[in-house]
């Protein structure tokens, strides 16, 4: 997903699936993988909000285009963090979604997903806000100087 001119993350566990010489650095302690890319623009973004209706996308087996649907449940935060380090949403993500983008219903992204638990009939999708995933580029592009 574009993040900033030239440049898109992804989970780093989707490494496999990025040319290694785009690659520019993994994140510590996050499952985010940033890399060069050709594009130059990335989409507005915006942080989620709970209650939210969220759209989410991901790539089926043959390389289709998926969709889900669902609504933001909680914003997890951690001691020290100056970002948010996940939030998660209930919705029909699942397999094939992760490191895909969610936006809101104005089209802004608001995260990237990076894993999914099924409890009981409910399955809740766990996504990167956009503040963590530029908290952990900051990082890793001071780490590089």
């Amino acid at each position: 997903m574009a993040v900033a001119p030239g440049i898109a993350a992804t989970n780093a566990h989707n490494r496999n699936l990025i040319v290694a010489n785009s690659v520019i650095g993994q994140a510590r302690d996050y499952d985010l993988l940033f890399f060069r890319d050709i594009h130059t623009a990335a989409l507005e973004i915006a942080q989620p909000t709970i209650g939210e209706a969220i759209h989410a996308y991901g790539q089926g087996v043959n390389g289709e285009l998926r969709a889900a649907h669902g609504v933001v449940r909680s914003i997890q935060t951690c001691a020290g963090c100056t970002a948010p380090a996940y939030f998660i949403f209930a919705g029909d993500a699942g397999p094939g979604f992760s490191g895909g983008p969610v936006v809101n219903g104005s089209g802004q992204l608001i995260g990237i997903i990076f894993a999914f638990k099924d409890e009981g009939s409910e399955r809740l999708i766990y996504a990167y806000p956009m503040s963590r995933v530029q908290a952990e580029f900051l990082a890793l592009s001071q780490a590089s100087k």
